[in-house]
């Protein structure tokens, strides 16, 4: 019997490029395997790998919604060109989307659910809060349906992100500010510090209290980054600045974010420089299609086992 299953599963066809088997686990992050969330009856009508495509700031949102506690970002939307619409990686009591008592519309990308889509939950949302008479929160409790995904939506070229260093922004557009004083300071304290670096794109250091980190969510195809990364790490190219380390990478919405340890003490400012370096060096290790060295494949493969996928 059990010869008779080894040849069963040897003989199984190869799953084609995007497909997800039964017994992984499901990309849209629940932790659960394939077979029993979206691969279930029922389990999801929907799933995009890559839900930001085609947005400005791909990589960005990416980081806002998954690495960035508090940065905002303006949004035009098409046919509502006269209201101030305001992406924000997350509102109070993790909001979908919410109009402010100052007619002000504004969306956040860390939510508590997930229908599959983010790009449609958030235009759903975001519609909902656009069409409201009166200010209020405006969330999802089910999928949302046909509809038109945020690229649809938005006509912005550029994303202007700003990285704050707490959520006062929140308040931003109140006037009686001071009976939320405490509420304000004990959701600061949950925000570590966090910059952009403006030299490379989607680049984020931040300080966690015993380390610091450099989070780069980056936008080139996973199996030729990896293939670059793997170049690099294999000949020690990849040491942002003296004592830094390479120590992983996350999958979030169809993109890959390479992480970096670095001493404590680094700060953001010093990273620029060798950044845009790196960036140069990544951009030509991308355009070497000479086949990777046996080294080079060791290397490739530890990196690869050291993915984590948060989404």
């Amino acid at each position: 019997m059990a010869k008779k299953s080894r040849t069963k599963a040897r003989d199984a066809a190869p799953l084609a490029d995007g497909e997800v088997g039964p017994r992984q686990p499901c990309p849209c992050g629940s932790g659960k395997r394939y077979k029993a969330c979206h691969g279930a009856p029922g389990g999801g009508d929907v799933f995009v790998a890559r839900p930001f495509e085609g947005l400005p700031g791909e990589c960005d949102i990416v980081a806002l919604r998954e690495l960035v506690p508090c940065a905002t970002a303006p949004l035009t939307v098409k046919g509502a060109e006269d209201r101030t619409v305001l992406l924000c990686s997350l509102l109070p009591g993790a909001s979908p989307a919410m109009l402010r008592e100052s007619g002000q519309v504004w969306i956040g990308l860390q939510v508590q659910h997930s229908f599959g889509d983010p790009s449609r939950d958030l235009a759903a949302v975001l519609q909902a809060a656009l069409d409201a008479d009166e200010p209020g929160v405006h969330g999802l409790t089910s999928p949302p349906g046909d509809g038109p995904r945020l690229q649809d939506l938005v006509t912005n070229d550029t994303l202007d992100v700003t990285v704050h260093d707490g959520f006062d922004f929140w308040l931003a557009d109140v006037e009686e500010r001071e009976e939320l004083a405490d509420a304000m300071a004990q959701a600061n304290e949950s925000a570590v510090p966090t910059s952009r670096l403006a030299s490379v794109e989607a680049a984020y250091w931040t300080d966690v209290g015993t380390k610091e980190h450099l989070r780069w969510v980056m936008p080139e195809p996973e199996d030729a980054l990896l293939d670059a990364l793997s170049r690099l790490h294999a000949s020690g190219a990849d040491v942002i600045v003296p004592d830094a380390r390479l120590v992983g990478m996350f999958r979030a919405h169809g993109l890959l974010a390479p992480v970096w340890d670095l001493p404590l003490g680094t700060g953001a400012e010093v990273l620029e420089e060798p950044a845009a370096a790196f960036k140069a060096a990544l951009d030509a290790a991308m355009a070497d299609t000479t086949p990777l060295t046996s080294e080079e494949r060791a290397t490739r493969s530890g990196l690869a086992n050291r993915q984590v996928t948060i989404r």
